[in-house]
């Protein structure tokens, strides 16, 4: 293998968190209404919004950019918070998860990317004993904006130094997908809605039905 083909290969996957590692009991479209009720009340989200095109990171993104100011969006936050801690309590792993990550972790830089607060986050995977087994846990708190926003996954690549086609992302929704791309790191799609990524204009790399194909990409690329 020439110097360039090694600075091209995989060397760092960056995980989403919810229903692509830990299977989420979290209802998210109970969080995004309440988030919303709270943004339209505040005078920062419109009345009559069509929810099903929106997420609720993407509700407080455009919160934010109207002027919500930090108070304001900490107690946004806290309303997601709340279901957060609701839907993680139990929360068992994906099937194949702990083999995968055990088989990777010799040659791989392994992180999380994921929209949760990093302590909800950091709390999950311990309780389910893989917290270890990454270097670095992005949450909301160490981004400029959530998902579908490219930051979380530009955090990675400033932090550990390593150039952003040193990676592979893979997570279940377009939103990971889009940040993914958009940060010139290519995405896999476990068990996602290719419907949701066709109409986002998201293209993966592949889409995956389980955890233990990801070897057989892995492969491909090296």
């Amino acid at each position: 293998m020439t110097a360039a083909e090694d600075k091209r290969r995989i060397r760092g996957i960056i995980f989403d968190m919810d229903n692509t590692l830990v299977q989420s009991r979290i209802d998210f479209a109970a969080m995004k209404r309440d988030v919303y009720a709270y943004l339209l009340h505040h005078g920062y989200a419109e009345r009559g919004l069509n929810l099903q095109q929106w997420t609720t990171s993407m509700l407080v993104e455009q919160a934010k950019r109207e002027g919500m100011n930090e108070a304001q969006y900490d107690e946004a936050m806290l309303i997601a918070r709340r279901h957060e801690i609701v839907g993680m309590q139990g929360a068992e792993l994906e099937p194949g998860a702990v083999q995968l990550l055990d088989e990777l972790a010799d040659s791989y830089v392994l992180t999380i990317v994921t929209n949760n607060a990093e302590e909800a986050a950091l709390e999950a995977l311990k309780r389910n004993g893989i917290a270890d087994r990454f270097i670095e846990i992005i949450g909301r708190e160490s981004m400029r904006e959530m998902k579908p926003s490219p930051s979380g996954f530009q955090e990675i690549v400033r932090r550990t130094g390593m150039a952003a086609d040193n990676w592979l992302s893979v997570g279940d929704s377009w939103i990971d997908g889009k940040g993914s791309i958009d940060a010139g790191i290519p995405f896999i799609g476990y068990q996602v809605n290719e419907h949701d990524l066709q109409q986002r204009g998201v293209q993966p790399l592949m889409v995956i039905d389980q955890l233990s194909a990801l070897h057989d990409v892995l492969s491909l690329m090296d």
